[in-house]
């Protein structure tokens, strides 16, 4: 196998015409790889300085879990932090996580801060919503998002077997002024998502979640959700 690592846009979409196929941490592929046979072409996207981003606003899809700090929102390092092991957070990166995984532990954390996906092709690049990231599963190089007022994210004790529910929620200054509140839940293997207007009265936020399909998570899931909004509505800033 031949493994080539683009220094620039234009050489990766060149390996990409080329049929190299990516490979992110490698964490997930290797094994079917060898049980599969090895691909002729493939292709890291770790000396890419755009996958490579680590901003208040930005995150690269090649960055490593372990490398993932507070400059970033509390919610994306919190997900981040509670990824798998200590060996695991090294190797694995969050274009894996969030497109080649099926657990996705960061997807929450990356849908309440409303971020947009920045995808690679052949011949363009462009920015799109998480939606399409996980329906076509194409070569994601960034998220962007804007800075929330404050964020956070809390992984549960899950059932043998089973992923853990994680709940990620986050406030945001909304367009015409006031705030907006953000909650995204994994249960199982879905992600709900869901957004409220929000004032300094926490309980009105919960009520508004209440009436939608985060409302409907059993008693465990809701009490942490609640916990969540109690603990992020009053909070000045994000940190």
């Amino acid at each position: 196998m031949l493994l080539r690592l683009p220094t620039s846009v234009s050489e990766a979409q060149e390996c990409m015409a080329e049929g190299a196929v990516p490979i992110g941490g490698a964490t997930l592929v290797w094994a079917n790889w060898q049980r599969d046979g090895f691909p002729e072409h493939a292709m890291s996207l770790r000396d890419l300085p755009e996958a490579n981003a680590i901003g208040r606003e930005t995150l690269g899809a090649a960055v490593v879990l372990n490398r993932i700090d507070d400059r970033v929102p509390q919610a994306l390092r919190q997900a981040a932090a509670t990824v798998g092991t200590g060996a695991v957070r090294r190797t694995a990166s969050v274009g894996g996580n969030i497109v080649g995984s099926t657990l996705r532990d960061l997807l929450p954390a990356a849908l309440v801060l409303d971020a947009r996906a920045v995808v690679l092709e052949p011949d363009s690049v462009y920015e799109t919503d998480l939606a399409e990231v996980l329906a076509k599963s194409p070569l994601l190089l960034s998220l962007r998002w804007r800075a929330p007022i404050a964020s956070g994210y809390r992984k549960l004790a899950g059932e043998a077997g089973d992923p853990p529910p994680l709940v990620a929620a986050a406030l945001h200054t909304a367009d015409g002024g006031g705030t907006r509140l953000r909650v995204a839940v994994r249960d199982g293997y879905e992600v709900l998502s869901e957004s409220t207007e929000c004032t300094a009265d926490s309980e009105q936020a919960l009520d508004d979640l209440r009436r939608t399909a985060i409302g409907a998570l059993h008693s465990t899931a809701w009490e942490v959700v609640r916990q969540q909004v109690t603990d992020l509505v009053p909070r000045p800033a994000d940190g």
